[in-house]
């Protein structure tokens, strides 16, 4: 893996999960401001699935189980998608809520990669 692929998308899901918890605070409902930040999240954990594939594909293995480090890249992938198609259904704060709690999932699964594929740098 890419260590700072990693750390850049665990800082990004940390900052997303503080501003949607922020909303949540506020009682305010995710607006259009907070979907620009969950994509830019989604696009660097979909990075990391492309990029995690592809070194599977090329051979090289994580220091775990293969089908635990796959089921974690999914999981990163589509932590962030998912809550935000739920703050779309729940137009209140806790629509935030989902967001910033999924966001600080995304940021323990990351950490999880991490520990998964050995800690070293792709």
């Amino acid at each position: 893996m890419i260590d700072a692929l990693t750390v850049a998308l665990g800082v990004t899901a940390l900052a997303l999960a503080a501003w949607c918890g922020f909303a949540t605070y506020r009682d305010q409902p995710t607006k259009d401001w907070h979907f620009i930040g969950m994509a830019v999240v989604t696009l660097l954990g979909l990075a990391q699935l492309a990029i995690g594939i592809v070194l599977l594909a090329r051979g090289q293995r994580p220091d775990e189980s293969v089908t635990i480090f796959v089921a974690y890249l999914i999981g990163s992938g589509l932590a962030v998608p998912i809550a935000a198609f739920m703050s779309l259904a729940e137009r209140t704060r806790w629509g935030s809520a989902t967001v910033a709690a999924a966001a600080v999932v995304l940021a323990v699964l990351e950490v999880r990669l991490y520990d998964i594929w050995g800690g070293t740098g792709g």
